[in-house]
C-alpha cells in the first residue's frame, strides 16, 4: 500500500462514502489516486457526491471534467456542483427512493425530568421573533418531512409521551395578570396521535383553567375527530401548516394531502373554532409562485377573513446537523438544493428570494388584511428588515411583535388582553 493509498482511506473514514453507489466509489478512488486530491478535496467531493445522489442530478462520475491541474479539475468540479446547486428545481422527472408507504413508529410512555416548557428553540435576537411558549407534549414526529429539524434532536422512530404530563401541565403556575401564547407543535405535530395517553384531555383542561392562555395546536393531519366530538376552549387556535402538492408529494411523506388539510380546517371552522395557516416553508422551483397562487385563492374562496387568527410565511433554513442527519439518509430530496447563503448562523435563500416568496404570498391576501376581521400575518424567523422589505411595514422589537400578534388573537378568540 502506498503512502496516498493510506492516506484516501484514513480521509474517507467518518464520511458519507461507503454510503455511494459503488460506482461512485471506484470513480472517486480512481480519480483520488490520478490526481492525489488533499484530505479537505476529498471531504468536499464525498459530499457533492453524496448530494447530487440524493438530488437525483447528474453524478460526480457524470459531470467531472479531466484536466493536468488538480486544483483546476477540482475547482470545475465544484462550479459544476454549485450551478446545479443554484438552478432553479425542478421536480418534473424526480424520482423518490426509499419513501415508507406508511407510518412505523415504537410508542414509550415514560416519566421524564422537567416539563418541556420553554421558549421556542429557534428564538433569536437576530430574527424577528414573536416569543412563542413551546409545549413538548410529544416528542418526535410520525411524519417524515425531508426538511424537519426534528429529526436531529429526536429518534424518529421512537414517539415519547411524558407518563406525568397531565400532572404536570394542571400543577403549572402561570401569572393570571398576563397573557399567554403557548404551541404544542414545535416537538411533535399537535394532532396526529389524536388523544393517545390523554393528551388534548389534560390540554383542553389546561385551557381552561388558564383563560390567560391562547394554546396553539399546528399539524399537517386531519386528525379532528376529538375536536369535532368535543367542545373546544375558545382559547384554542388550530392551525395548519400548509404546501403546495407538489411539496407535499415530493418532501411532506406521509403527512395528509393539501385537499385534506384544507377540508379538516373548514370542518373545525365551521364549529367556530379559530383557525390559521402557515407557510413554512415557502420552497422555490420551476413554477412555484402559480401553484403557491392556487393554494392563497382557496383558502380565500373557503375561509372568512372572521373565522382566520393568523397566516405566517416562512422558508428553509438549515443548521449543519439537520443537513449532516439527511446526508444520512437512504433517500433522496431536492430540499437542501438551493443556494445557502448566511442567515443568522444557519444557510438559507438568498435576501432577493425571499423577498419574491414573501411579497407575492402577502399580497395574494389583500382581502384579508383589512377591516375589523383582518387576520395577522407574520414572518417567522427572518430579519428584522425583511419585514419593510416584504410587508412595508416592521416591529422594533421582539417585545412589539408579541404585543401586536397577542392583541390580534384576543380580539379574534374574545379574549382580554392582558399585558
Amino acid at each position: 500500500m502506498d503512502s496516498y493509498t493510506e492516506k484516501f482511506n484514513k480521509s474517507i473514514t467518518n464520511t458519507f462514502f461507503n454510503k455511494l453507489p459503488l460506482k461512485e466509489q471506484e470513480f472517486i478512488t480512481q480519480k483520488a489516486q490520478e490526481y492525489r486530491f488533499s484530505h479537505q478535496e476529498l471531504l468536499q467531493i464525498i459530499n457533492i457526491a453524496r448530494d447530487l445522489e440524493m438530488w437525483d442530478e447528474p453524478r460526480v462520475s457524470e459531470i467531472f471534467q479531466e484536466h493536468p491541474s488538480r486544483k483546476v479539475a477540482f475547482a470545475k468540479l465544484k462550479k459544476k456542483y454549485e450551478e446545479l446547486r443554484n438552478k432553479p428545481n425542478s421536480y418534473e422527472n424526480f424520482q423518490l427512493k426509499n419513501i415508507p408507504k406508511e407510518q412505523k413508529f415504537t410508542f414509550k410512555t415514560e416519566a421524564k425530568d422537567g416539563f418541556g416548557l420553554g421558549l421556542c428553540p429557534v428564538a433569536s435576537e437576530k430574527t424577528r421573533c414573536c416569543n412563542l411558549l413551546t409545549l413538548d407534549a410529544v416528542e418526535s414526529c410520525g411524519f417524515d418531512c425531508s426538511y424537519c429539524s426534528i429529526q436531529s434532536f429526536y429518534n424518529q422512530n421512537t414517539i415519547t409521551f411524558d407518563a406525568n404530563f397531565k400532572d404536570k401541565l394542571l400543577n403549572l403556575q402561570l401569572d393570571p395578570n398576563k397573557t399567554y401564547h403557548i404551541g404544542t407543535g414545535q416537538a411533535s405535530d399537535s394532532l396526529m396521535f389524536g388523544n393517545r395517553e390523554g393528551i388534548l384531555d389534560a390540554l383542553f383542561e389546561f385551557a381552561r383553567k388558564n383563560p390567560n392562555v391562547i394554546l396553539e395546536f399546528k399539524t399537517k393531519s386531519d386528525n379532528i375527530s376529538y375536536l369535532l366530538e368535543n367542545d373546544v376552549p375558545k382559547n384554542i387556535l388550530c392551525t395548519w401548516s400548509l404546501n403546495t402538492p407538489t411539496i407535499i408529494q415530493n418532501e411532506e411523506h406521509l403527512t395528509a394531502s393539501l385537499d385534506k388539510r384544507i377540508a379538516a380546517a373548514r370542518k373545525v371552522a365551521d364549529k367556530g373554532v379559530k383557525v390559521g395557516f402557515h407557510f413554512h416553508p415557502i420552497v422555490e422551483y420551476v413554477g412555484y409562485l402559480d401553484e403557491y397562487q392556487e393554494v392563497y385563492n382557496q383558502l380565500i374562496l373557503q375561509f372568512k377573513p372572521s373565522e382566520v387568527a393568523l397566516v405566517s410565511f416562512g422558508t428553509l433554513t438549515f443548521i449543519k446537523p439537520v443537513i449532516k442527519q439527511l446526508r444520512e439518509r437512504e433517500f433522496r430530496s431536492k430540499i437542501t438544493q438551493i443556494p445557502h447563503e448566511d442567515a443568522s448562523g444557519k444557510t438559507s435563500y438568498p435576501q432577493a428570494t425571499k423577498i419574491e416568496m414573501f411579497s407575492h404570498a402577502y399580497n395574494s391576501f389583500q382581502e384579508w388584511q383589512k377591516g375589523e376581521d383582518r387576520v395577522f400575518f407574520y414572518l417567522c424567523m427572518e430579519p428584522h428588515e425583511l419585514w419593510a422589505k416584504t410587508f412595508g411595514y416592521q416591529y422594533a422589537t421582539n417585545n412589539d411583535f408579541e404585543h401586536a400578534m397577542l392583541s390580534a388573537y384576543c380580539k379574534k378568540t374574545g379574549q382580554e388582553y392582558l399585558i
